[in-house]
């Protein structure tokens, strides 16, 4: 299955310079106040806090059903991006990208959010099982993504200004 199409961005402007953002966007033990899904987040190891090819763990509620995630850094560029990799419950495959995108806008940042499925991601949420509607499974995933960045983007800029 192609999943290129599987993308979405959202931004919001926030009336804070792009290092205090960046501070909040990378710093996975703050995820809770900002994320309708993820309720934590914690280092696997804090001396790698982070930096790029650091490993994180969130954990994640929608209702009463819960899961962790492996997540790996792949940009921290301070100021400027944050990027990690969902490695799903094993930490196996390469599930979605997650991005953080800051640009200085006047006395501000505008912040950008991404998502990105990748190409791992259909036989996971799958299981391998063809009866599976593998395009509506994702679909709905990909709604709750766009809500979701939404929601994590508002409370950003509401933390973020306060």
């Amino acid at each position: 299955m192609d999943v290129s199409a599987y993308t979405h961005s959202d931004s919001i402007t926030i009336d804070r310079p792009p290092e205090e953002v960046y501070a909040i966007v990378s710093d996975v033990t703050r995820v809770g106040e900002l994320s309708p899904v993820c309720q934590s987040g914690s280092w696997d190891d804090a001396a790698q806090a982070g930096k790029p090819g650091a490993w994180f763990t969130g954990h994640n509620a929608i209702g009463d059903y819960t899961w962790d995630t492996h997540c790996k850094v792949v940009a921290a560029e301070p100021g400027l991006a944050f990027s990690f990799v969902n490695h799903g419950p094993t930490g196996e495959a390469e599930l979605v990208r997650w991005s953080y995108t800051l640009e200085r806008d006047g006395d501000g940042t505008s912040v950008t959010e991404s998502w990105q499925v990748l190409p791992a991601y259909p036989e996971f949420v799958t299981g391998g099982d063809p009866t599976i509607d593998v395009k509506a499974r994702i679909d709905g995933m990909a709604q709750m993504a766009r809500d979701g960045i939404r929601a994590t983007l508002a409370n950003l800029k509401r933390i973020a200004e306060s």
